[in-house]
């Protein structure tokens, strides 16, 4: 089977690449040499919140926190722009969506920037 086709209930799919959105990490060619982030991120002012993930509720540890988004520790592999709602201790339930999945950690960006 050519690794650019899927077999889905005896269905072929075409696929732009072997590569799936299923929180498995794209490989670079290249290592990043500098942060190429828009803001500072910032430790998080609670170590813990809460993150909503297919029907059942997850406590995780933040690693940071920016006005556009949180890296936190999670066991599990979310799809690469699945929604999950974050309730944030000190700021109540934000909207986010996964952007990358790497090691047990998980990049999400808010739908609305935060105030920090």
């Amino acid at each position: 089977m050519d690794k650019d086709l899927c077999r889905l209930s005896g269905s072929e799919t075409e696929v732009a690449s072997g590569f799936f959105l299923d929180g498995a990490m794209i490989p670079r060619s290249e290592q990043r040499h500098i942060d190429e982030r828009a803001e500072a991120r910032h430790a998080a002012v609670s170590s813990t919140a809460v993150l909503e993930f297919r029907g059942r509720k997850h406590v995780v540890r933040l690693l940071n926190i920016s006005a556009s988004g949180a890296m936190v520790i999670f066991p599990h592999l979310p799809n690469i722009g699945e929604r999950l709602p974050l309730q944030l201790l000190d700021r109540g339930v934000v909207t986010s969506q996964v952007r990358w999945v790497k090691d047990g950690r998980i990049g999400l960006s808010f739908a609305a920037p935060s105030e920090f």
